[in-house]
């Protein structure tokens, strides 16, 4: 005779693990999850609740809200302040205080482009912002300035008759809070020889006057160009001299696409030397030709080279401001924020075949500056200065097949750097990239990546966790913003709302998170009593045989409650789910011995609700078959803790 098929069997899930995607809902093991969202897998028996976000608001109890939509969402420290940066759409960017819960205006609109503004922290006296065409500008809590520091400097006439260094004057910036430029004077008998800048000063918007007095001679006559990273400006290169040309040759730009372009040639004994770009042009779109034209000269070969590629970020590293523009990397001098022109100043551009395109984003951490490109990734350490006063630098490539363009979803975690591209989210320890979002396969072709993608790090439940912000197209709730987050090679989901971008940023030292829809500031996970919406979806279990059906008959779930709370679950096989059960919620009723319903209020008239808080078993028959069966919870309330998956079930028929 046939043995007898067993009865009453039951799973117990308690060995909480993390979402998977990537394989189907029948085949991930009996602790992973088909789908959690604001749930954490912490650990065996405690699933929890994460908190919900709360509204921002200012000192007067107001909420915050930026005056137009935010475009890039940063955040920097100054001082003794933290802040949370709105750069927006209009070309304005607004400020948050953390400490003092105060709005204020870093720029009014038009100061900045309407989008990929980057920021970076130096020191913390002021951050560096690079705009993608108006170029590099410096905040210290106070004032923008733009950084239009001075550059080459030509000497028209040394003069004669010097017996000392004459002193050097150079005229005061032209935006208000701007660093005035100084220099120093050196000489060569008697004649100037040099002019060597000691500040490059910031906020000069037009090339400065300088004035050379004292020393005991006369007659010397130098001119000053502007550093400036602006796009559609003109530089010069002297490619060959030429022969026999006069002190005053006439230089001038024509075709490009620009205008304004002008400059002044440096002559020394008939031979070209220098070209001052007396003005830097706007609008150039190429290269325009360059012609000089002189009574007694020739030969002389000039070219123009305009600035077409837009700045892509900017990051401070080893004492130095770096900005990408292109596939070049210009890096300033030691110590310095604003000096692009001296001797330990320079740039670098990116040859290798690896970096396919330009420079996608720039990132300090770890002893390292990463640069990113679209499929490779290099990093530059090991900056030194040598005895004659230039930079030197390593430059490795540690990726030559993975890197990416969402420049937002870069970001230091613990000794790694995680970043997030279209296909998966990657952590670079060392010289080693390894994908860590292998179990959200799935997750990828439904995220739209026209839309932002954001990340940073925040602590949960005493936990560091890593968090990437996109829109993802939801097959049964439609697109929506989700956050995945990462620790302990687990992913889990949460859902805070509209979400366009976030960022992180310390709050007594503690790991944070804030976000905006674009014009609201909210804070994320801080709301333990607020309502918030989760789910929870298992596995479907084979229950210890694929091949045979299976009839569910009770399931329960144990939740260790700190309010009153209730959930929605369903029963699930490889086809369909059940009807919903409505596990009751733990609020207690009082009534008295006529059935009427007794109300308890307190010495202010509010009325009290009792609770019968800490460990519930929910509990139901159930009403499903199948090869896979699996457990569906929701619910909208918060701050629970779900501490065990339980079914009973019983053996049917093979096939």
């Amino acid at each position: 005779m046939p043995a007898a098929e067993q009865r009453k069997q039951y799973l117990v899930v308690k060995d909480f693990k993390g979402v998977n995607t990537r394989a189907n809902r029948t085949a991930i093991s009996e602790n992973e999850f088909a789908w959690l969202e604001n749930a954490q897998p912490i650990g065996a028996s405690n699933l929890k609740i994460i908190p919900a976000q709360t509204t921002v608001n200012n000192s007067t109890g107001s909420a915050v809200v930026w005056s137009s939509a935010t475009s890039t969402f940063a955040s920097c420290s100054i001082g003794s302040s933290d802040y949370i940066l709105s750069f927006q759409s209009n070309g304005a960017a607004q400020y948050f205080n953390i400490q003092t819960a105060t709005k204020g205006t870093v720029a009014s609109a038009s100061t900045f482009s309407g989008s990929g503004v980057r920021i970076a922290q130096w020191k913390n006296d002021r951050i560096l912002i690079i705009d993608p065409s108006k170029g590099l500008f410096t905040w210290d809590g106070s004032s923008v300035i733009p950084i239009g520091s001075v550059g080459q400097i030509g000497i028209i006439s040394g003069g004669t008759g010097y017996t000392s260094a004459p002193a050097v004057a150079i005229s005061a910036p032209n935006v208000a809070g701007g660093v005035q430029a100084t220099a120093q004077v050196s000489l060569t008998g008697s004649v100037v020889s040099g002019i060597s800048l000691t500040n490059p000063g910031t906020g000069y918007t037009s090339p400065p006057t300088i004035t050379l007095t004292g020393g005991g001679g006369s007659g010397a006559n130098v001119i000053a160009s502007l550093i400036s990273f602006a796009t559609g400006t003109v530089a010069c290169v002297v490619q060959s001299g030429g022969t026999g040309y006069s002190s005053n040759p006439t230089i001038a730009f024509s075709g490009g696409g620009g205008s304004s372009a002008a400059a002044k040639a440096i002559v020394v004994s008939g031979v070209i030397t220098q070209i001052i770009m007396t003005n830097l042009g706007t609008g150039y779109t190429s290269n325009p030709t360059v012609t000089v034209t002189d009574s007694t000269g020739s030969g002389a070969v000039v070219t123009a080279v305009a600035t077409v590629d837009a700045n892509v970020d900017v990051a401070t590293f080893s004492g130095r401001a770096w900005v990408a523009q292109g596939r070049t990397v210009f890096y300033s001098a030691a110590g310095s924020y604003n000096d692009f022109i001296t001797v330990s100043a320079g740039s670098v551009t990116l040859t290798d075949a690896t970096l396919h395109g330009n420079i996608q984003a720039l990132l300090a951490a770890n002893n390292f500056l990463y640069i990113y490109g679209d499929d490779s990734i290099n990093v530059f350490s090991d900056v030194r200065v040598q005895s004659n006063g230039t930079t030197i630098f390593t430059n490795t490539n540690v990726s030559a097949s993975v890197g990416t363009k969402r420049i937002s979803s870069i970001f230091p975690y613990f000794r790694s750097v995680l970043f997030m591209n279209d296909y998966g989210i990657y952590a670079l320890v060392g010289s080693t990239t390894s994908k860590i979002s292998d179990n959200l396969d799935g997750t990828f072709p439904l995220i739209d990546f026209s839309q932002p993608v954001t990340a940073s790090q925040v602590l949960l439940n005493n936990i560091l966790c890593a968090v990437f912000n996109f829109y993802y197209n939801d097959p049964t709730l439609g697109g929506r913003w989700v956050q995945a987050v990462f620790f302990d090679k687990k992913w889990f989901f949460t859902s805070q709302g509209t979400i366009k971008y976030l960022v992180g940023a310390p709050v007594n030292g503690v790991p944070s998170i804030y976000g905006t829809d674009g014009t609201s500031l909210v804070k994320l996970y801080q709301s333990s009593t607020a309502n918030i919406t989760s789910t929870i979806r298992s596995a479907l279990w084979p229950l210890g045989d694929p091949i045979r059906d299976k009839q569910a008959l009770k399931f329960a779930v144990e939740a260790t409650l700190s309010t009153s709370g209730a959930f929605t679950a369903t029963i699930d096989n490889e086809y369909r789910s059940s009807p919903p059960y409505t596990l009751a919620d733990n609020t207690i009723g009082w009534v008295n011995t006529s059935g009427a319903t007794v109300v308890w209020t307190n010495n202010s008239s509010i009325t009290i609700g009792w609770i019968n808080a800490g460990y519930q078993l929910y509990k139901s028959d159930a009403q499903q078959w199948g090869k896979y069966l699996g457990i569906s919870l929701s619910s909208n309330s918060g701050g629970f803790v779900v501490n065990t998956l339980e079914m009973e079930h019983e053996m049917r028929a093979r096939f």
